[in-house]
């Protein structure tokens, strides 16, 4: 069921956050590309990591801030990693769901920005643990990035959108269940993190490149 305007804009509830990254589980080898992808790096790069993150997990805002920067610099940069990012909503939902519309709105050029924002604002949205100030700061990032108040009411209860993350969820969930978040696959293996750090993706990621720079 698409939740209604109300729903989205006026009745948030809960401002538990995510625990955190969860058990792996068993986690499938290969994904298919999906249509609605966002994804940045050389499209025909050796290797492809896919993150299954929400823009209310903590921890996923902790990986935004302190890890992605270096693995976008040192591998996505370069052309040795595509990079795709999957939208998975995590309590509370609806502002999650909220915040992936308003960066969808946005357009994909400025897609990844919205998302950093909206995560980083997290403290801000959820002050006093109470989710009362998570739609002024998610209007006030749409602000930022020239989305004026009308626009944002219309993002932020787009059916359609709603019904695309709906559908997404559940393709994540009939193949590739995500225990918890972020959720990294490289080259369709679940990576399970283990320092927290670039090096996780380093230990990944150098066998792999290592085999492409061979004549």
């Amino acid at each position: 069921m698409v939740p209604g305007r109300r729903t989205i804009l006026l009745a948030m509830a809960s401002a538990v956050l995510l625990a955190g990254c969860g058990r792996p589980g068993s986690m499938p080898k290969s994904m298919n590309d999906r249509p609605d992808d966002m994804t940045i790096g050389r499209a025909d790069a050796p290797v492809t990591i896919v993150e299954y993150a929400s823009v209310t997990c903590a921890h996923c805002a902790h990986f935004q801030a302190e890890v992605f920067p270096a693995l976008k610099a040192k591998y996505i940069d370069t052309g040795k990693v595509r990079y795709v990012f999957r939208e998975y909503l995590t309590p509370p939902s609806n502002i999650a769901a909220a915040g992936f519309l308003l960066a969808r709105c946005a357009g994909q050029d400025r897609y990844f920005d919205v998302v950093e924002a909206v995560m980083r604002a997290q403290p801000e949205m959820f002050r006093g643990a109470s989710t009362a100030n998570a739609l002024p700061t998610l209007r006030r990032i749409g602000h930022d990035f020239s989305i004026d108040d009308k626009r944002f009411d219309r993002c932020v209860t787009d059916a359609d959108g709603m019904k695309r993350i709906q559908a997404g969820m559940a393709a994540t969930d009939a193949t590739t269940p995500i225990e918890g978040t972020p959720a990294f696959f490289v080259n369709g293996r679940f990576l399970q993190r283990t320092t927290g750090d670039i090096q996780d993706f380093d230990r990944a990621l150098t066998p792999l490149l290592s085999q492409t720079d061979k004549p």
